[in-house]
């Protein structure tokens, strides 16, 4: 597939990364297709930082009805797309490209996906109800920052390891204000949500040092890992009392998203599916 000359003709969407056979998409698209009588299959392909550009051209020029990407082509595809949606222009990343007559429209569903993901876990939180702690500043970071400020939060505390890297992000709004990363304990008190971002917790990655002394049962604490589902971050809050949401829904309503800019359609939210995605991530 190295050169993308052509595609393969029962494709219709895909995903792209660099890697990506670590994606699940393709076990949550297909089954939507199939459950949804759509001809045709989702499937992940390999594509590198310099084939992203003839990439988006065959996709122009083939029955495809678009694509989703992840690491580290969605700030690229920003100068590739001819339109953007107000998500993924003021997010800067795209992470769904539609193909419409040959004309590729970026979007970003994984504002809506962290947000809706809460919403479904904790109907009654009010993301209005105090400030928030974001960990990290990575592409997944400006989405959950951007959702927070859609939903009316007024005081985000931004913290991240290269504190450059949180200062680009919190360009976004006035109302994000980056703290220094060894300080970051400090504002656990202070906030009625705490959303881990990084890879930290992760299978296989170091867990995410935090103290969570300061934490009550009206804290929420969000962790965007689903590998394992609940991570050490998530097991002591917990413990403590707190509320916790986690990270495999926000995988699942980004892309039922992603599918409504395709199809039109809107998957059904799917328990098994779930079970499926968690079970291939162990």
């Amino acid at each position: 597939m190295g050169s993308f000359t052509e595609l393969p003709s029962d494709v219709i969407v895909a995903v792209i990364g660099d890697p990506i056979t670590h994606s699940k998409s393709p076990i949550m698209h297909n089954s939507w297709l199939k459950k949804a009588g759509i001809e045709g299959k989702y499937t992940a392909i390999h594509v590198r930082p310099e084939e992203l550009r003839t990439f988006a051209k065959v996709v122009r020029d083939s029955n495809m009805r678009g694509f989703n990407a992840t690491l580290p082509h969605k700030e690229a595809l920003i100068e590739l797309c001819d339109e953007l949606d107000d998500d993924a222009a003021a997010i800067g990343a795209v992470n769904t490209v539609s193909n419409i007559d040959g004309m590729l429209i970026g979007s970003n569903t994984d504002a809506f996906g962290f947000i809706q993901n809460i919403k479904n876990q904790h109907p009654d939180f009010d993301f209005t109800s105090g400030p928030v702690l974001v960990i990290g500043a990575g592409g997944a970071a400006k989405a959950v920052l951007y959702g927070l400020l859609q939903e009316g939060v007024s005081e985000i505390f931004l913290t991240n390891r290269t504190r450059e890297k949180a200062e680009a992000s919190a360009k976004l709004d006035k109302h994000i204000h980056v703290v220094d990363w060894d300080a970051r304990d400090e504002y656990v008190d202070k906030a009625g949500l705490i959303v881990n971002t990084t890879s930290l917790g992760m299978v296989g990655k170091p867990v995410l040092e935090l103290n969570l002394g300061g934490i009550t049962p009206q804290t929420l604490v969000s962790d965007i890992v689903y590998a394992p589902l609940e991570t050490a971050l998530l097991r002591e809050a917990k413990e403590k009392g707190a509320q916790t949401a986690t990270g495999v829904g926000m995988l699942i309503e980004q892309g039922r998203k992603s599918f409504h800019h395709w199809f039109g359609v809107w998957p059904e939210p799917d328990q098994k599916l779930e079970d499926q995605l968690l079970e291939f991530s162990s």
